[in-house]
């Protein structure tokens, strides 16, 4: 599923995109805003695949939205002004829609987002490592899958930890959950993620891990019908 968010400061051209996206099987929106600097709260809050971004916004255009979300997502642009058509392609948009947005035209730029999307989107299911950003600016930090014991989440950040190392990093909790794969991780609480494989014991409504074992993590009501499904799936009888 690629997950799509509209930043369009009109909320007639927002209409028409998500009615667009509705069409398209693999295309999940997942916001739209009028206002762009909303849209980029939106973005840090919630997993972005692709952004239709309008360019002539009043309060930040849409080439700027496109440097401040420094490759998160990639972009298609919709605008009424094919002027800006090169500086788009120079920042290394996905296409390039003129307004009126036939839906011919718009079919053609979701599969070239397809194209690109669904193979980075399987590279990242296989893969046995992440890289996230660490607690400074331009600070990128790989970890190993299997290392991981536990991520906690902390207001505006994720502690990752391995043994005795803790790695903050400056995300969503619900982000880090949505790139991790569902058959190696669980969410277990509001604030927990954890690796089904370092699960050591389950105790009522507790959790006991088998690296950094002195942690016991409650499972959040919301979660734990979830949660059961999984170790009864397992379980021998």
């Amino acid at each position: 599923m690629i997950h799509c968010l509209i930043i369009d400061d009109e909320q007639a051209a927002i209409d028409v995109i998500a009615a667009y996206i509705g069409e398209v099987p693999c295309f999940n929106l997942v916001g739209a805003t009028r206002n762009p600097i909303e849209g980029l709260q939106l973005i840090h809050e919630r997993q972005v695949d692709l952004l239709f971004l309008d360019i002539q916004m009043s309060r930040l255009t849409g080439l700027e939205v496109m440097q401040a979300i420094n490759g998160k997502c990639k972009v298609i642009f919709t605008t009424a002004y094919d002027r800006y058509a090169l500086d788009g392609f120079e920042l290394n948009a996905i296409d390039y829609l003129l307004k009126p947005v036939h839906f011919p035209r718009f079919l053609k730029a979701a599969q070239k987002a397809q194209d690109i999307l669904e193979p980075l989107k399987k590279e990242q299911a296989e893969r046995d490592f992440i890289i996230v950003q660490g607690d400074s600016k331009g600070k990128l930090i790989k970890i190993d899958i299997a290392d991981i014991d536990y991520i906690e989440g902390m207001r505006n950040y994720v502690a990752i930890v391995c043994g005795t190392q803790k790695i903050l990093s400056l995300m969503n909790l619900k982000d880090l959950e949505e790139n991790l794969l569902k058959k190696h991780f669980i969410r277990v609480h509001k604030s927990y993620i954890i690796p089904i494989a370092n699960i050591a014991s389950v105790d009522m409504n507790i959790i006991r891990l088998k690296r950094n074992g002195k942690v016991e993590i409650a499972i959040g009501n919301a979660y734990k019908a979830a949660f059961l499904e999984i170790m009864r799936a397992n379980m021998i009888s």
